[in-house]
């Protein structure tokens, strides 16, 4: 399965060839040098660290600094393993070629971070009466248990902070290439706010499954 480091550009939209309307989000992927790569015999595992963005050097730490150094490479913003895949080695590039129109790919990213946020937006509790004298109007109204087990159960769904999670969208569908200005466009939306970076796996084939 192949895997890129890229960053969300933002959303647009193409015509298909029956004239409907496809959204599409826009993504700078790649290229992303190949500076390492982690063994089953000597790391216990499989898998390539990719970079991408560049950076100065007075940014970086000097351990992460040393990494590229060793590597021969210049500094690059992010470092991500990945799943070993072939026709890959270390020195190497990995570029939008591998993923062609047709592709089913999956897309991780960091939702935005939107604060602490209440029941009523966080999960859509429709909150109290809107009485007078209604004291619970955006409170969650009784969470724990009586006497067993005397506590709140954990999972419970309560105020706290939304957004800002690791979020994956599956199985979006490859709709265009550029290879020179590695660029990608997949159907859909992706996790993330415009210039936040993402990571784009191919869909591993399961037989059994529609759409691919």
């Amino acid at each position: 399965m192949s895997s890129i480091i890229g960053r969300k550009i933002g959303m647009t939209q193409l015509y298909s060839e029956d004239g409907r309307v496809v959204p599409v989000t826009v993504l700078e992927a790649g290229p992303c040098p190949v500076i390492g790569r982690r063994t089953r015999a000597k790391h216990g595992y499989d898998a390539l660290q990719l970079t991408f963005g560049p950076i100065r050097e007075k940014r970086m730490s000097r351990p992460r600094l040393g990494q590229f150094r060793k590597a021969g490479d210049e500094p690059r913003r992010l470092i991500r393993e990945v799943p070993a895949f072939e026709g890959v080695e270390v020195g190497q590039e990995v570029k939008v070629d591998r993923f062609p129109i047709g592709a089913r790919v999956d897309v991780i990213g960091t939702s935005k971070g939107k604060g602490f946020a209440n029941i009523i937006r966080r999960h859509h509790f429709s909150g109290g009466d809107n009485a007078h004298g209604c004291k619970t109007k955006n409170q969650p109204g009784s969470i724990g248990a009586s006497a067993y087990p005397s506590r709140v159960v954990k999972g419970k769904k309560l105020p706290g902070q939304m957004g800002n999670a690791r979020v994956t969208v599956r199985n979006l569908m490859v709709v265009g290439v550029d290879v020179e200005e590695n660029l990608i466009w997949v159907r859909g939306a992706v996790p993330g706010a415009t210039n936040g970076f993402v990571l784009i796996r191919e869909v591993k084939p399961r037989p059994g499954k529609r759409g691919q």
